[in-house]
């Protein structure tokens, strides 16, 4: 394995995947940082690397946004009746309507669903998708068919 090679090939797909499941840019670059220094340590076993990348990226991902979730409560909790709150440029960008649609309807599907979507937008082929979902290839097409149809239903229901 040529470590910079996947690194130049994968960076930017892995990066975009932690920024949609994130929605932080500076987390994304940190967790994909972090996602590339675990494959050049401890490289997988098997051929797939980009499935492996995935996995990782999602693991990490999910870690930092429950730390998130429990380090933004204690704030909130200590913070409570402060009047001069500043707005960041990334909270009024959250709050945009359709952003918090399209976060709303993915929310809706199941994980699997979410991620597969999440996968084949990134521009990942079938195969890898399959890997990363632990499906059959030929079961991806319908898997994604069917996420779409949920996730335009709930998304047009919030509209």
């Amino acid at each position: 394995m040529d470590f910079d090679t996947v690194f130049q090939e994968n960076y930017p797909k892995v990066f975009r995947h932690i920024a949609y499941l994130s929605g932080n840019i500076q987390a994304a670059e940190d967790i994909s940082q972090e996602v590339f220094s675990r494959l050049y340590q401890n490289p997988p076993e098997h051929a797939n690397i980009s499935a492996w990348l995935f996995k990782v990226a999602n693991n990490l991902t999910y870690n930092h946004l429950r730390d998130e979730k429990a380090r933004s409560a204690k704030e909130s909790y200590l913070s409570v009746g402060e009047e001069d709150k500043v707005i960041s440029i990334e909270d009024v960008v959250i709050r945009n309507q359709e952003v918090r649609q399209i976060r709303k309807a993915l929310a809706a599907l199941q994980e699997r669903d979410r991620m597969c979507l999440l996968l084949k937008f990134s521009g990942y082929r079938y195969s890898e998708i399959a890997e990363v979902i632990g499906v059959e290839k030929t079961s991806v097409g319908t898997i994604l068919a069917r996420c779409q149809a949920k996730f335009m239903e709930s998304f047009v229901r919030e509209e």
